[in-house]
């Protein structure tokens, strides 16, 4: 089992873990030191239990809020997917003229597409 030297809020700390998961480690550690710089600049040095305690707690919070993010994109994906099936199950009615699709047709496509893209970036990203 490897172990890696992390430094958060300028101490260092040796911790173990699987093969190939160092880059992971060094990630999270990275995101802890971040929260922990902040409090240092804030506050300024503090007991290293309550330095890492802070900083948890504000990573948690962090986490929390992109939960809750994720879960309504998650919903309003849904909405958007049964709403596509909606349209789908529609009957089939061409009430375009020989020019295509009315102006306000082709409006409310776009608009869905840009939303479905959205989505899809916002749910790539995570």
């Amino acid at each position: 089992m490897p172990n890696e030297t992390i430094t958060i809020g300028g101490k260092n700390f040796e911790v173990a873990c699987q093969p190939g998961e160092e880059h992971y480690l060094r990630a999270a550690a990275a995101m802890l030191d971040n929260e922990a710089q902040v409090l240092i600049g804030q506050i300024g040095r503090l007991p290293e239990a309550k330095m890492l305690l802070m900083a948890g707690l504000m990573l948690a919070d962090k986490t929390a809020g992109a939960e809750d993010r994720v879960r309504q994109l998650e919903g309003e994906m849904a909405s958007l997917q049964a709403e596509v099936e909606r349209l789908k199950a529609q009957p089939k009615t061409v009430t375009a003229g020989p020019s295509g699709p009315s102006e306000a047709e082709l409006g409310r496509l776009a608009d869905l597409a840009m939303q479905a893209e959205y989505l899809a970036d916002q749910m790539e990203a995570r």
